[in-house]
């Protein structure tokens, strides 16, 4: 018969007792002896298990020495106080004692804890259930996240603002946790959300915010910028006790950010960029606006449709998230912002330019014009260079362009196409390598002008009909810009390479051969001829009276 619990025998054996089945029946049939017969008829509950008693440790004649080392550290100074290592050796010195170190400090772990709160000074750890009121308070933490951005595993962190009341939440992941993600994260969720809450929002005492915590009170030295920035949007607020103990303080949106990683981040998305990735976490924040939380009655957008109403207005004027530096542009052509390196035109070296960092971008100014702009790195130590940047150095040293670090980019971001290299060696072939370099190096300084689309579909046409020139690509890229039907020519790089011998359509012949259709109705000599009538009939009467 199968495997029974000892409350499931004891329930079949009343059963069948119940039934009229004597005791030397029920012995037989469930195997039993008449004692366990007779504690099934008298409870139904079986008797608990004897506790056997605990075998002695090596440590316990020393457990009376270890507590009085630990009451007398009450009163010693902090930084004169027994580790455990101490104890371990006294114990062994003053006392002989055959014991481990682990055995030590397994009792001490579980000891000191007890004779701290026996005495008063460690009073127990207590959580008090809180209720919100709608519109009052918020919560904003972030959460370190794994991606996969463009097929590389990298580490991002995701900015999380809950409202208290309703558990309504706004996610963005940004490249850092810095203070410029700091504020564009604050500015995403105020404007998702439609207000600010009116009494406080919690935060931890992080460096986008706090400059110094004072002591062990609530006072806090903020930074200037986050206390413009609060003033702005009308914030106030609030920050919990540092380290660990203060992480309940905020409880509901350090749970929302695990419950997000979760549900979201599992397993590890993938992603082109930032930007895409973003896109799919506003979609998430409106899928789990559906969802309840705990026992609650309505869902959260139920609950958030009550509490929005209830939210301060925000302001009209918007507010400069990004953070401002001034570095100096060195002879690489190259701006250090952080810890990453990036590129700005040649012409600037040597100058101070103004850049202005954002979360996920960053641009470059000089004098109030806008001279570059770049994609934030996230990677530290790395540099992001534009080809564009360099081509008037590079138009004076056409040696360098073969090794450039830009052109390498270029070529990986795909703004240097095979068409580009298809074209490169056939220059270099026609004009030789310093002046077929040039020619390429002009022809990409036609990009400034040209949107790249057309320029690549005039190269693709210049080399099919063995035009090598910049003058003969800048005449096909126009053609591909007014041609509306057909602005981008797709040819295979074996079909470039095997047309080599053509001629060129000059510009004024094919707009002639492109002429648009006349409408004009065709000429007539109608009129002419009445002029031609008229004028014979009044020759004949004038004829007639002479002969008269």
């Amino acid at each position: 018969m199968p495997r029974m619990s000892k409350v499931e025998l004891y329930a079949a054996i009343r059963r069948d007792h119940r039934g009229g089945m004597a005791g030397r029946a029920l012995e037989r049939k469930y195997n039993v002896t008449w004692r366990t017969v007779r504690k099934a008829l008298n409870s139904a509950w079986p008797e608990p298990r004897k506790q056997l008693p605990p075998r002695p440790k090596g440590i316990d004649p020393y457990r009376e020495v270890i507590d009085g080392i630990l009451q007398t550290d009450l009163d010693a100074p902090r930084k004169q106080r027994h580790t455990i290592s101490r104890i371990f050796h006294r114990l062994i010195e003053e006392h002989g004692a055959d014991v481990s170190y682990p055995m030590v400090r397994r009792y001490v772990a579980e000891r000191k804890p007890q004779i701290l709160a026996e005495s008063g000074k460690a009073p127990v750890e207590a959580f008090i259930p809180q209720t919100h009121q709608p519109g009052m308070e918020a919560e904003v933490d972030f959460g370190d996240v794994s991606v996969r951005l463009d097929g590389e595993l990298v580490t991002c962190y995701l900015f999380s603002f809950r409202l208290s009341y309703s558990g309504k939440a706004v996610h963005r992941v940004f490249a850092s946790c810095g203070q410029e993600a700091f504020f564009e994260g604050h500015v995403h969720a105020l404007r998702t959300l439609g207000g600010v809450p009116r009494d406080k929002v919690r935060y931890d005492n992080l460096k986008a915010a706090v400059a110094q915590v004072l002591g062990l009170s609530r006072a806090r030295v903020e930074s200037d910028r986050w206390i413009a920035f609060k003033s702005h949007f009308g914030i106030e607020s609030f920050y919990c006790r540092p380290g660990i103990e203060g992480a309940h303080e905020k409880g509901g949106v350090e749970g929302q950010i695990g419950y997000f990683r979760r549900n979201h981040f599992v397993p590890v998305p993938e992603a082109s960029s930032l930007a895409e990735l973003n896109e799919m976490v506003e979609q998430w924040d409106l899928d789990d606006g559906r969802r309840r939380i705990g026992a609650r009655p309505r869902t959260i957008d139920e609950s958030f449709a009550l509490e929005r109403p209830l939210l301060l207005a925000l302001p009209e004027e918007p507010f400069e998230t990004g953070r401002v530096f001034t570095p100096r542009v060195d002879r690489y052509s190259q701006i250090a912002v952080r810890t990453n390196r990036y590129s700005v035109p040649v012409r600037l070296i040597g100058k101070r330019v103004r850049v202005v960092l954002h979360a996920s971008h960053l641009v470059v100014y000089d004098q109030n014009v806008e001279v570059a702009r770049h994609e934030r790195l996230i990677a530290k130590g790395s540099c992001r260079l534009e080809l564009d940047h360099y081509l008037e150095a590079l138009i004076r040293k056409p040696g360098a362009f073969p090794g450039a670090t830009a052109l390498e980019q270029a070529r990986s971001a795909g703004r240097f196409t095979p068409v580009h290299d298809a074209w490169w060696d056939q220059a270099v072939k026609a004009h030789g390598e310093r002046d077929g370099t040039r020619a390429l190096i002009e022809v990409l300084l036609l990009g400034r002008h040209l949107p790249h689309e057309h320029l690549v579909a005039g190269l693709a046409t210049a080399l099919r009909a063995g035009a090598l020139t910049a003058d003969a690509v800048a005449l096909e890229a126009r053609k591909a810009a007014q041609s509306e039907d057909e602005p981008f020519v797709s040819v295979s790089l074996a079909e470039l390479a095997g047309q080599t011998s053509a001629n060129v359509t000059f510009l004024h012949e094919w707009r002639l051969a492109h002429l648009p259709p006349d409408t004009r109705p065709l000429p007539s000599v109608t009129p002419y001829d009445q002029l031609l009538r008229h004028r014979r009939d009044s020759g004949g009467d004038q004829r007639e009276g002479e002969a008269q």
